[in-house]
């Protein structure tokens, strides 16, 4: 009984809307079944559309991955408590902030009239020299990444405890060298948590909407710009259920990266109660 309210929440809000997007992507205006709106799918410009959005959530969760992973670890390490829950609140807010704010924020910053972008002409640097703009491809990438290393600090920080003091001073009686210690001990404790967080970046990179639309007004070929496209009436009379395609094609990418995820999650739990 106490899982009702849940279990109904969960299926109407949740469940329900995407077995709706699934079936009305396989009908036609007249309601017939049909494999068309996947066929257009698959041409251009929405197979290079799906194509960014893979390449972005990708790049952005390769290029978060690292850095995140390395601050989440001295936080954890050597912080005290005090300056983990400051560190912990700034992530919180930063890694939720997006859309309109976090386009102005980086316009104002570092557009082509932004303080920054003024700082750095000042001393002779200037970022626009080349092929560079916040509403390209690239531009966007960077943005994402303003939220995608945030994400990983607080999504990673719960692994470091696994490294516990213990391993390493044991390791060290053993006379393992610092080397030796995270070359066999703490990479392979760290792998699959880490190969978790990374799966997860990359599903948040890739269903991201509002930031890239803010700064490129769908400029730049990406799934979930081109299913706003079609939500607000570009599209042919024939296609009308095309945007549920798209989203339906994004449901399987998504739940294809955090399939994994869970997966890995739950191996590394199971270990930890071992």
């Amino acid at each position: 009984m106490p899982l009702l309210p849940f279990l109904f929440i969960t299926g109407f809000f949740f469940i329900y809307p995407i077995l709706r997007v699934i079936i009305f992507s396989f009908q036609s205006n007249e309601g017939s079944f049909t494999f068309s709106n996947y066929e257009t799918v698959f041409t251009f410009p929405y197979n290079q559309g799906l194509i960014g959005s893979i390449k972005i959530g990708l790049y952005s969760a390769v290029i978060a991955a690292i850095p995140g992973a390395i601050i989440a670890y001295f936080v954890e390490s050597h912080a005290s408590l005090r300056f983990k829950r400051i560190i912990a609140a700034l992530n919180g807010v930063i890694a939720n902030t997006g859309g309109l704010p976090l386009a102005f924020m980086f316009i104002a910053a570092i557009g082509k009239n932004g303080a920054i972008t003024k700082i750095l002409k000042s001393i002779g640097f200037d970022i626009y020299a080349g092929n560079f703009a916040l509403g390209t491809f690239n531009g966007v990438l960077l943005v994402y990444l303003y939220f995608q290393i945030p994400l990983m600090v607080i999504v990673f920080s719960p692994a470091i405890g696994i490294l516990r003091r213990e391993l390493r001073e044991s390791a060290a009686s053993l006379g393992a060298s610092t080397r030796q210690f995270w070359l066999r001990i703490a990479a392979p404790l760290l792998a699959p948590s880490f190969l978790g967080c990374l799966l997860l970046l990359f599903a948040s990179g890739f269903s991201a909407y509002a930031t890239a639309n803010a700064l490129t007004v769908g400029n730049v070929l990406l799934t979930p710009l081109q299913i706003a496209g079609l939500l607000n009436g570009n599209v042919s009379a024939s296609q009308l259920n095309l945007g549920k395609a798209l989203a339906t094609m994004m449901i399987v990418v998504s739940g294809l990266a955090v399939v994994p995820y869970l997966i890995i999650q739950r191996r590394v739990a199971r270990w930890k109660s071992v």
